[in-house]
Formats: C-alpha cells, sequence, structure tokens
C-alpha cells in the first residue's frame, strides 16, 4: 500500500482565524510541534501521531488540522478527477460512512469556483467507490464522517483529510446560546492577549452565553479544548492508533485541576443570558465553581484590581441602537470604580471606540465572525 503524503513527511497545515498565526504557533510549539511555518490563514508543521491527536483535543487557537493525502498538477478538472480517482479512500472510509467537502480556489483558469471544483472531487470518489465496491458513499454537507479539504492555487491542488473532523472551534459546551456570541476560538485568543495568569480574579459584567467565562474556565483548569467533543477526524486515518489516543487523552484529561470557586466570574442584564451562561458553564467539568449574577454592571459594587473581559454590544447604526450613552457610561463604571485592574474590552464595530472616554492601552485587530473588530486594553489606575 503506498503511503500517502503525511505519512512521509510527517507534515500538517492547521487553519486559523486571520491575525492569530503567532499566537497559534506558540501554542504548537508547547504541544510538541516541529518546524513551525506561517501561511497565510494558518501554519504548517510537523509531528508524529501523538502530537497529531494532541494538537486536535488541547490546541484553543487552532480551527482545523489537515493531513494531505496527495499533491498534483491541476491544471484542470481532468487533473483534479484523475488524483481523485487515484487515492487509496477504501483505507479511510467505508461505503457505510458519509463523507463532505470543502474546497479553496484561487488563481486556477479552469477550476474558477471552488463549488465546482468539490463537485469534480466528490465525482471522483464516488465512481472509485462504484468501480471497486458496487455502491457509494453519501454526501452530507453539515454532518459527515468524513471532511476533506481541496486546496487548488494556480495550477497546484492538495487533497487532505480533516484530522479535526469539523472546525475545533466547537467545544461542545455551548447548547444555550444568545444573540452574537463571540466565537470559542477569538474567545480563547483574547485570553491569550490579556496574559492572564490565571490567579487574578476574573470577571465578565456582560457574559452573555458565558464563551468567555468557559474559556477561562477551561484554561484555568487545564481542561483539553476538546474534552466535550464526541469525536475527531484523525480516526479515519489508515494508520489510526486507539491505543495512542486513549493514551495521549488519559494523559491530557489527569490535568484538569478544580476551579477555585469565584476566581472566574460574570454577570448580566439579561435573564435568558444568565439561564444560557449557567447551563454552558455547567457543562464544564467543575464548571459549578463559576459564579454568575444577573445584574446591570452600573449597578456592580465595583471591580478592582481584577482582569476585566467582556463582549459589549454593537451595532452598524449607531443612532438605531443608541450605543453611544451605553458605551460613555461602559467607560465611566471602568474609570470610577474599576481601580487597579486590566479591561479587555472587544469592540466588533470600531466606531464606538470613540465614545469610551478612556485611553487604551493597546489595539489589536482580532477578527469574529466575519467582523473586522479590535480587542483594546485598558489599565484603570
Amino acid at each position: 500500500m503506498a503511503l500517502f503524503q503525511y505519512q512521509q513527511t510527517h507534515s500538517y497545515f492547521c487553519q486559523t482565524p486571520g491575525g492569530l498565526e503567532s499566537l497559534a504557533a506558540g501554542e504548537l510549539k508547547t504541544l510538541g510541534c516541529r518546524d513551525i511555518k506561517k501561511a497565510h490563514r494558518g501554519l504548517y508543521f510537523k509531528a508524529d501521531p501523538a502530537t497529531l491527536y494532541g494538537v486536535n483535543y488541547q490546541a484553543r487557537l487552532v480551527t482545523r488540522v489537515l493531513a494531505p493525502l496527495t499533491s498534483f498538477q491541476c491544471r484542470n478538472r481532468d487533473d483534479l478527477y484523475r488524483a481523485a480517482r487515484s487515492i487509496d479512500w477504501g483505507s479511510c472510509f467505508t461505503v457505510n460512512n458519509t463523507f463532505g467537502i470543502f474546497a479553496n480556489v484561487s488563481g486556477n483558469p479552469s477550476l474558477r469556483h471552488s463549488k465546482f471544483a468539490a463537485l469534480c472531487l466528490k465525482d471522483g470518489i464516488v465512481d472509485l467507490y462504484r468501480d471497486k465496491f458496487g455502491k457509494r458513499p453519501n454526501v452530507d454537507r453539515r454532518e459527515p464522517d468524513v471532511w476533506i479539504n481541496l486546496h487548488v492555487e494556480k495550477n497546484q491542488g492538495t487533497i487532505s483529510l480533516d484530522t479535526s473532523g469539523g472546525s475545533l472551534h466547537r467545544r461542545g459546551y455551548r447548547g444555550e446560546s444568545v444573540e452574537a456570541p463571540i466565537q470559542e476560538i477569538v474567545a480563547a485568543a483574547v485570553l491569550a492577549l490579556s496574559e492572564w495568569d490565571q490567579r487574578q480574579p476574573l470577571y465578565d459584567p456582560m457574559c452573555g452565553s458565558g464563551t468567555l467565562l468557559c474559556e477561562a474556565a477551561m484554561l484555568s483548569g487545564n481542561i483539553p479544548a476538546g474534552f466535550l467533543r464526541s469525536g475527531f477526524g484523525f480516526r479515519f486515518l489508515p494508520d489510526f492508533d486507539r491505543k495512542l489516543w486513549d493514551k495521549v487523552k488519559n494523559r491530557a484529561d489527569r490535568r484538569i485541576i478544580a476551579l477555585p470557586r469565584g476566581l472566574v466570574a460574570g454577570s448580566d442584564i439579561a435573564q435568558n443570558a444568565v439561564k444560557a451562561s449557567r447551563a454552558n458553564c455547567r457543562r464544564l467539568p467543575h464548571g459549578d465553581g463559576i459564579v454568575i449574577d444577573r445584574s446591570d454592571f452600573r449597578e456592580l459594587q465595583g471591580l478592582e484590581n481584577r482582569i476585566i473581559l467582556c463582549n459589549p454590544p454593537y451595532g452598524i447604526r449607531l443612532q438605531d441602537d443608541d450605543l453611544q450613552p451605553f458605551y460613555r457610561s461602559l467607560g465611566d463604571f471602568l474609570k470610577q470604580r474599576c481601580q487597579g485592574a486590566q479591561a479587555f474590552v472587544y469592540f466588533g464595530n470600531r466606531a464606538l471606540l470613540k465614545y469610551m472616554g478612556l485611553k487604551p492601552s493597546w489595539k489589536k485587530p482580532l477578527r469574529n465572525a466575519g467582523l473586522d473588530g479590535r480587542l483594546v486594553k485598558y489599565e484603570l489606575y
């Protein structure tokens, strides 16, 4: 049996939100990856199987990890179809499994649309199964057993298996949600950029569905990012080692520790948000140590000497949402009742920054669900 490309090179590609490449590179290094190289919206790295499993299970700043199966000259649909049929798909999944394809195409004069390229790849896969087994696996565009990635840049194509089995931002704790939640990986990036020491009390006065609180609890409690996920795509790799995966998982799980009550806390003015946040936090080990109350932040006694993280509401049209007074009151609250604290505020709409009335220590670009937002640090003396 011929070896796949990743088996020959031990090289993988991980996707990460734009702007987080340096943070993600540091995380990959701590998880044991080697030869880490930055690329557009991602990183190349080398890893042995145990490290690959560990990255998928523990990384907080990575969206997907792709294992290249083959790279090929891709001038047109015929080249793509032949490449699809050249892969020993039967060593990865059976006709009883479902699969899905996500494609990225750029600079190719014959393959201009990602959906068309994905269709060509799909045709090659199902025709191979029909010829070999007399039946074909079904396509599932939402929750397939196996995700396959196609990347075409100019005349070079790569077909990869998604070892994550879907985006890793789906941690599994967010069973309930509210409007415009911060994405989990972005929340993890906020924590990383805050450089929280996990000893100083952390508070979110507008906790929404609790994403920032959950990410903080997972970080402080050594809870792997994938602890609640039902499965990973690497189990469909032909060289998947079940015993090794169990060893990697058990080793990571043994590091989980109880969260000191009150170290991570938050509140929200909306009762439905408090309910959602409490429910989501309870899905985590020791999540009952996260204290969540219903309160308008303007009625809090104060948040002195803490780390404050928040993702306030934002709107496209300020006059419609009447957010100017809201942000002025947030700035006043931080200035008057949060002495000695460090506040990290995410602005989905950068135009709202000027209404805070506070001088930022720094501003960093941070995208969330397509929004070109800013994370802003305020030091409150």
